[in-house]
């Protein structure tokens, strides 16, 4: 009998380390995949040593950041983004939401 309260005792570890250590990782890590891989031409990002800047072109695994306005170009992978903090296609849905609030205005 104590042996499979032992046992039942073990499983119940193991399960608790699933559900709050190792899924929970592993999501963080999905999600960081799939945010660097919709990085697109044009999207403001921070990276892991803090350097804010524009994606100026993209290759397999690195990007090139242009920073300042004097244009500093840096060549990073992307393992470094931290986070993308403006989305270029936000930007344009944006603009054309806006171009269209402006022609219904015009019209009225």
């Amino acid at each position: 009998m104590d042996s499979l309260w032992t046992i039942l005792g073990l499983v119940a570890v193991i399960v608790f380390f699933y559900f709050f250590m190792i899924r929970p990782q592993k999501k963080q890590e999905r999600e960081e995949r799939e945010m660097r891989n919709a990085l697109q031409v044009g999207d403001e990002v921070t990276t892991i040593g803090g350097i804010i800047g524009k994606v100026i072109s993209i290759k397999e695994e690195t990007f090139v950041l242009e920073t300042t306005k004097d244009r500093t170009k840096i060549r990073f992978l992307k393992g470094a983004i931290r986070s993308v903090d403006v989305k270029i296609s936000d930007v344009v849905a944006a603009q054309q939401a806006d171009a269209a609030e402006e022609n219904t205005e015009e019209k009225k």
